[in-house]
């Protein structure tokens, strides 16, 4: 995914109108709630005001949560957003469209970084001061308080399911990113000469990085137009039968592009245990040093490193 391009979590949450129904229904949000929501449209427009500056009068009292509102504008902004996004609550239509603007408040809180902690503990003084307000609307009936608070309880939960799978999808799909560069990180491949690229490999190679070790590197000789690629083990701390397939593979792949392949950095202990593991590597280059190994390149190459009048400086013939 490029860079700033946010992803649409209709289609990453699979929300379409046969799971907006099982959500509603799970939710034990019904024909009767929904008209009771619509009724209680001129107490949200009565009390909305109230209730949003009580809910920020909490969030404004704590340096953590007090932080995601820098300045006044910001926070008068914000304030309208939510007046707007309670009286929704109040509009008896629960479709796609509804839980499409439900998606935008997860995703904008996962994007500035506020924690579902402050998000969730935010929604219980919400909750609170609905209920206060209602048992002033209903002016000491209970029965139709309680009711009522039930029915705003549904819609709220149901709304902050909507944004805390928002909230993992998002934070998924970072992971996802930031993993992918990492990976491109870990496998840097390097022009030595011209025609020759070195790739040294660090840490351990599990199934996911080695099929990434094999893209980059037959991307990378198609694209170089190499005839030698040295990978150098030098940096991988344990080279077992699973990591010597995993180059075999690979060198038989840039064997199909034209390419051959130099495998340096076999330390001692390296040597002997492919030895005793029975791994057949006589099909690849070795060497130990990465030096021998761009030598042995070169030579693949119609290239050697000679001395120039006898001094210790090396130049390429």
């Amino acid at each position: 995914m490029e860079l700033g391009i946010q992803p649409d979590y209709m289609k990453v949450l699979k929300l379409d109108d046969e799971e907006c129904r099982r959500r509603l229904e799970f939710f034990e949000l019904t024909d009767e709630d929904f008209q009771r929501l619509m009724s209680l449209r001129s107490f949200a427009e009565r009390w909305t005001q109230e209730i949003t500056e009580g809910l920020y009068e909490l969030i404004m009292k704590h340096a953590e949560s007090r932080s995601f509102f820098p300045d006044d504008t910001t926070l008068a902004r914000v304030k309208r957003l939510q007046n707007a996004y309670f009286l929704h609550l109040f509009s008896g239509t629960y479709d796609l469209n509804y839980l499409r603007d439900r998606l935008r408040v997860g995703s904008a809180h996962e994007r500035i970084g506020m924690p579902p902690k402050l998000y969730l503990g935010a929604y219980r003084r919400y909750l609170a001061l609905i209920h206060e307000k209602l048992r002033n609307h209903f002016k000491g009936n209970e029965a139709e308080t309680v009711k009522a608070i039930e029915t705003i309880r549904k819609i709220i939960f149901f709304d902050m399911a909507l944004a805390i799978d928002t909230y993992i999808a998002a934070y998924l799909e970072t992971m996802t990113r930031h993993q992918a560069a990492i990976r491109e990180l870990s496998t840097p491949v390097i022009k030595v000469y011209d025609r020759i690229l070195l790739l040294p490999i660090v840490g351990t190679v599990d199934t996911q990085r080695a099929n990434q070790i094999m893209e980059t590197v037959l991307v990378q000789v198609v694209e170089q137009q190499a005839k030698v690629i040295i990978i150098d083990i030098a940096g991988v701390p344990v080279v077992d039968t699973k990591v010597a397939d995993h180059i075999l593979q690979t060198t038989a792949a840039v064997r199909l592009l034209g390419a051959q392949t130099v495998l340096t950095g076999i330390s001692a202990s390296v040597a002997r245990t492919v030895v005793q593991l029975g791994v057949e590597l006589t099909q690849v280059d070795t060497r130990a040093k990465l030096s021998e190994g761009i030598e042995l390149a070169l030579s693949l190459i119609g290239k050697k490193i000679s001395s120039k009048n006898k001094s210790d400086t090396e130049n390429l013939d």
